[in-house]
């Protein structure tokens, strides 16, 4: 794997998988594993500093858990209060910031979660994002009524204001409507678990993302397992729609 700044993905996006399959396969019940998927984020996120990752985004809870069992949601919940009491963030320098419905959290987890992003604002090594009561389709259809209630505002003014408005709607547009307008897009996305999905996750954001999957389940997922998908993104071509070609010259250039 080569460490130096430049060939290391400035944002990795993780779908962590595999927790409660982990803790049922040795004879535990789900929320043990999901505790030992808490110890793996701690292990990823020191290492991700040390290689000089900017952004790292933790799928940790979509909108569609909140179909799981009640007691499975209520462990989850005091797992985020427990890992927001870790010292990783000031130890490792760590911006903390989260995205997501949080409206539908409970109190005291949107309370903590407040407290945190307030507590690590001034850190700088990296910015660790949460994906917490998130999906991709709620977040964009979010964004479009968003864009939509501004497109009424100028439609008010008047009807030329609103179409001109509507006409300048952008690809640029959507992107600063969304959660993560503050961040990147994704260099590399990891799903751990041996599942070959997206599973709602950053849609609009991974468009031209190198994907990784692996079978590891996300408790297991170790440093040496994050080097092995950070060389696979290494020894790929980003071609964002050119030919291999295009970009050997313009890499020739530079």
């Amino acid at each position: 794997m080569n460490t130096e700044k430049n060939h290391i993905p400035r944002h990795i996006a993780i779908i962590m998988d595999g927790n409660g399959r982990w803790a049922v396969e040795r004879g535990h019940d789900r929320s043990y594993g999901h505790q030992a998927g808490v110890d793996a984020v701690r292990r990823i996120t020191s290492e991700c500093v040390r290689l000089g990752v900017d952004y790292l985004t933790l799928y940790t809870f979509s909108t569609e858990n909140w179909n799981r069992p009640a007691d499975e949601v209520a462990t989850l919940m005091r797992l985020v209060l427990t890992a927001l009491e870790d010292e990783i963030f000031m130890k490792n320098n760590v911006r903390f910031r989260v995205i997501g419905d949080i409206d539908r959290l409970p109190q005291s987890v949107q309370e903590k979660l407040k407290a945190t992003m307030e507590h690590t604002a001034d850190n700088t090594a990296m910015t660790m994002v949460v994906a917490l009561s998130y999906s991709a389709r709620w977040e964009i259809t979010k964004a479009a009524k968003e864009i939509a209630n501004k497109a009424i505002d100028e439609y008010r003014k008047s009807v030329e204001q609103g179409q001109q408005y509507v006409d300048s709607i952008t690809e640029q547009t959507i992107s600063e409507n969304l959660q993560t307008q503050f961040m990147p897009d994704p260099d590399l996305l990891i799903r751990t678990g041996g599942e070959l999905r997206i599973s709602n996750y950053l849609l609009w954001q991974i468009a031209y993302t190198e994907l990784y999957f692996t079978d590891t389940y996300w408790p297991d997922f170790g440093e040496a397992e994050l080097h092995k998908a950070i060389e696979s993104y290494q020894n790929r071509q980003r071609r964002y729609g050119k030919t291999g070609q295009q970009i050997e010259n313009e890499n020739s250039i530079r």
